[in-house]
């Protein structure tokens, strides 16, 4: 889960590092369009797809992060979107529902749960160099 955040918070600064128009990852689906950006492309070293709710996020050694957006623009994720970032790390990972669920359940001081089964990342601003905790050996 930690290492989900991590992975998100990097991507995040990186791409708005490289795209002076984008100040939050919810900024992308009104670029695309407006026709400011492909839905498809590479911005900060990060492949990206915008999709119908949110991006995908695959970083240069291949971990993807995917995210919806709520009408404020706020990150969410739920277990299918974890599960597959665990799956696309160096060492994959599959934990189950059930080790996700604790995985959060211990965790309420970073997410909130928005709607069932859905999170937002209230701690996430920072990148992984500010998180010690973080392992990628972890969704």
């Amino acid at each position: 889960m930690l290492g989900f955040l991590a992975a998100l918070g990097d991507a995040r600064a990186e791409v708005s590092a490289s795209v002076p128009s984008v100040e939050r990852l919810a900024d992308l689906p009104a670029l695309v369009r407006s026709g400011l950006i492909a839905r498809r492309g590479e911005a900060g070293g990060h492949t990206y797809l915008v999709h119908e709710a949110g991006c995908r996020l695959t970083s240069p050694s291949g971990i993807d992060v995917d995210v919806d957006f709520t009408a404020d623009g706020a990150e969410i994720f739920d277990f299918w979107r974890l599960r597959t970032h665990g799956r696309s790390l160096p060492t994959p990972v599959d934990p189950s529902e059930k080790d996700l669920r604790a995985a959060v359940d211990g965790l309420t001081d970073l997410l909130a749960e928005v709607r069932p089964g859905w999170f937002n990342a209230t701690g996430s601003r920072r990148g992984a160099d500010e998180d010690p905790r973080r392992d990628e050996r972890r969704p």
